[in-house]
């Protein structure tokens, strides 16, 4: 067991309770081959709408959202959920930067709240980015986020101008900091995700992820939409006391 995989089984024991485990088999979702595990959901919209989304969607849910803090090389801020599973939720919007035009994943913030906000992607961490590298033919880019805790949590990424050509697709990310600061155990867990809604080309989303996709996320059902655009359509909740909430 890696110090990710450690910390990520502690995180389904808080608030004093124990989240049941995904089922045998199921434990790593997106790979079963290369370690890749669903990281993170990524909620877009303008940052005069950011405190109202994550008001709304806490209470929709039924959870609190955390300050996580700003994005120096890209120009944006977020909040995150802790759901069950060691994933998270994380409603995102660009700042009035310089770096929110200049970076990738900034751009792709900006575009999706300027189209009206919702889902801009889902993000699946590897143990090693190395060989996504090769494969690419291209280097990762260096990722911070700077907690307002003053922690700077740091990362390597790769393929976010991929989910710009193709929403459907998640870009990957290898944490470098300490797994103890995982963003889904920054605060108690009372939310599951259980099912999610995903259009695009199901085949090229397998081979662009070198392996399986069951599901995006950690026991939940897909479902294969037909949308107007690819991507992340929605995103199935349970909440604490066992109510669905479908976001779009």
């Amino acid at each position: 067991m890696s110090a990710y995989d450690g910390a990520l089984d502690r995180s389904r024991t808080r608030a004093g309770a124990r989240y049941p485990d995904p089922p045998r088999g199921r434990r790593r979702p997106v790979s079963h081959d290369t370690g890749m595990r669903l990281d993170h959901v990524s909620y877009a919209v303008s940052s005069n709408e950011l405190v109202d989304t994550v008001q709304r969607l806490g209470q929709q849910l039924g959870g609190s959202f955390v300050d996580g803090g700003r994005h120096p090389r890209f120009g944006t801020r977020n909040f995150v959920l802790p759901i069950d599973g060691g994933t998270y939720v994380e409603v995102v919007a660009a700042l009035d930067h310089p770096a929110s035009d200049k970076a990738p994943f900034g751009q792709a913030v900006k575009a999706r709240a300027a189209d009206g906000g919702g889902w801009l992607g889902w993000a699946v961490a590897v143990p090693d980015i190395t060989p996504l590298e090769v494969r690419l033919g291209r280097p990762a880019t260096d990722g911070h986020r700077v907690r307002p805790d003053g922690f700077d949590l740091t990362w390597k990424q790769i393929g976010v101008t991929d989910l710009i050509a193709d929403p459907s697709l998640p870009y990957f990310l290898q944490w470098t900091c300490d797994p103890e600061q995982h963003p889904s155990l920054a605060g108690p867990v009372h939310v599951s995700a259980v099912a999610c809604e995903l259009a695009g080309d199901k085949e090229h989303i397998k081979d662009w992820l070198g392996g399986d996709i069951a599901s995006p996320i950690d026991s939940t059902d897909i479902a294969w939409v037909e949308a107007d655009e690819p991507g992340l359509v929605a995103v199935h909740f349970r909440t604490a006391n066992g109510d669905i909430v479908r976001v779009d």
